[in-house]
């Protein structure tokens, strides 16, 4: 259960990188709401998943999930500029990932 939990609160992390970016500097008041929320949310889900997983693994897939699905977002909406380089890069990420739950 605590990898599910892990696995949210990565995906959230992603929600509130793109709200942030959104509110222009917390001005407009959805995407900071978006922000607040889903950041909380998140750092939520990665406490409750630090209660079983070792604190390194768990960051580190929360991160690495974050920071994945956040530039694939950004490339997705044509606001970051695709390439296979990052597009291999993003693979590496997700690879590595998955080796720590393997290893976990």
């Amino acid at each position: 259960m605590a990898w599910l939990i892990l696995i949210a609160s990565g995906a959230l992390e992603a929600v509130w990188a793109n709200a942030l970016a959104a509110s222009h500097g917390l001005r407009k008041p959805i995407p900071t709401a978006i922000f607040l929320v889903a950041g909380a949310a998140s750092l939520i889900g990665l406490g409750i998943a630090m209660r079983t997983l070792p604190t390194g693994t768990a960051y580190a897939v929360w991160v690495g999930i974050g920071a994945t699905l956040t530039v694939a977002w950004a490339m997705w909406r044509r606001v970051e500029p695709v390439s296979l380089a990052k597009i291999a890069l993003l693979v590496g990420i997700v690879g590595c990932v998955i080796g720590l739950k393997v290893v976990a």
